[in-house]
């Protein structure tokens, strides 16, 4: 006889609990054990199989030629080139967002850039029915791509029309809103959510099949449901953006078949998302000009592409007794180092003035190379004096005030040169094997911070171009 009994999942980690309590003694999270029914008795048994000679597996050279991977080219750049080039066949992406983002919208336009190209394309929704994605596709212009669609949460008859129609890319939206029969627990809980997605991923691989998964995030961005599901995929993917700006970021954290951390910008628009060709002319896009302090342009790396965007920095006198520290795009931690590192190193008093920092435009920066651009925009409005015109800062600042190398300094001063910048500051010194530089910009090549004070304050010009 079945006896079912009760036990209670983090969703957050996965643990698996006897008791509710309010705190996960594994992971430490809050408020995340919920219960879920499991059967226990001889009926859940399963039979122990019977072992049965075989070959065993069979083990292959190391040194054997393949050929390259074939790939699915949907039709819009900037996807293919997070994905490394295009799609692979057999592969699994997931990409999270936070809702009203874009996630489903970008799914949509890159199926029906593959369906006009001859592929076979199934949408399969969780969330919608069939008459709102056919009301999405006719306003973004997408009605007449062959786009298979279905609406349907059950993963066995998902699974069987699939194996049927044999496609070769499929969207499911969204993996939490799929559940199995084969287990008690509701849709979108850690069990459902590492199930489902362990069934589709067998099915991409066996069929040789591309499968986009688009997941909801939790409040701190992250990918909702068991941290499982992100080692199951060969890629994922972080769709960003700000609801005050226009364009959106498609970021790869994860690729097994292309580069991490390179990313795609999209502009948000009535008819759907238009590809940005140019990423720093569109963050640089209003910049007042060179006249104004307390701003420094970052010539910075995303992935393999160099993007310029403008750091702005605003040190005005405490109101209360205690200083107030405000970072939007930038570690609020890396902010806190610097501001030390320009008060022991060079004198200059932090201590009873507010801090603003902005990356203007909303892009979240995370590079250590911005170091040196953001202590150029503090002492540029602590002083109150601009940098000179037409600069570009970039450099890594270390506890002792030295200004470390940073990598790629040739495409990061091609892509100024190309906006119309003609002056640098930069680390004196470079990694080895650096590509040469062969920009036309002018470099002040600093050692220590205090290079980088006496520039700003006495206004010397950039000219020791080596």
């Amino acid at each position: 006889m079945t006896k079912l009994m009760s036990h209670f999942v983090c969703q957050s980690c996965g643990a698996v609990h006897g008791k509710w309590s309010g705190k996960c003694a594994d992971c430490g999270e809050w408020n995340t054990l919920v219960e879920e029914i499991a059967e226990h008795g001889p009926a859940a048994a399963r039979p122990a199989r019977r072992k049965r000679p075989g070959r065993g597996i069979a083990f292959h050279d190391l040194q054997a030629q393949d050929a390259p991977l074939p790939r699915l080219q949907s039709g819009i750049a900037e996807f293919d080139r997070v994905c490394g080039g295009g799609i692979v066949p057999g592969s699994v992406l997931l990409i999270g967002g936070d809702p009203g983002i874009g996630k489903s919208t970008l799914l949509l336009q890159g199926a029906a850039a593959l369906a006009r190209e001859g592929r076979s394309v199934a949408y399969v929704s969780g969330e919608e029915a069939i008459a709102q994605v056919r009301a999405r596709a006719q306003r973004l212009g997408l009605a007449g791509a062959p786009v298979q669609l279905a609406a349907e949460t059950a993963l066995g008859p998902i699974l069987d029309a699939l194996n049927a129609a044999r496609p070769d890319f499929v969207v499911i939206d969204s993996i939490q809103t799929l559940w199995s029969d084969a287990l008690a627990a509701a849709p979108g809980t850690v069990a459902q959510v590492r199930a489902c997605a362990q069934a589709l991923t067998r099915f991409a691989k066996k069929r040789n099949c591309a499968v986009a998964l688009i997941g909801h995030v939790t409040k701190d961005g992250q990918i909702a449901g068991p941290r499982v599901v992100e080692h199951m995929v060969d890629s994922v993917l972080y769709f960003e953006g700000e609801r005050g700006h226009q364009f959106r970021i498609l970021r790869a954290v994860k690729n097994r078949y292309g580069p991490t951390d390179e990313i795609g910008v999209f502009e948000m628009s009535g008819t759907g998302l238009a590809e940005v060709a140019n990423p720093s002319a569109l963050f640089l896009d209003g910049r007042g000009g060179d006249g104004a302090s307390g701003a420094a342009v970052f010539a910075g790396l995303e992935g393999t592409r160099p993007v310029l965007t403008e750091i702005q920095a605003l040190v005005a006198p405490a109101a209360f007794g205690t200083p107030r520290r405000a970072v939007v795009g930038w570690d609020s931690s890396r902010l806190a180092m610097v501001l030390a590192v320009l008060e022991t190193r060079c004198g200059l008093g932090f201590g009873g003035r507010d801090v603003y920092l902005n990356v203007a435009g909303g892009l979240k920066i995370s590079e250590p190379a911005a170091d040196l651009a953001v202590a150029a925009a503090l002492v540029s409005s602590m002083l109150d004096t601009p940098l000179p015109p037409k600069t570009v800062v970039f450099g890594e600042i270390a506890l002792s005030g030295d200004i470390r190398p940073v990598a790629r300094m040739g495409a990061r001063l091609k892509e100024a040169g190309k906006l119309g910048f003609t002056r640098a500051i930069a680390p004196a010194r470079q990694n080895a094997g650096a590509e040469e530089d062969n920009s036309d910009c002018a470099i002040a090549k600093i050692a220590i911070l205090n290079d980088l004070a006496a520039l700003i304050e006495h206004k010397e010009s950039i000219t020791d171009r080596e």
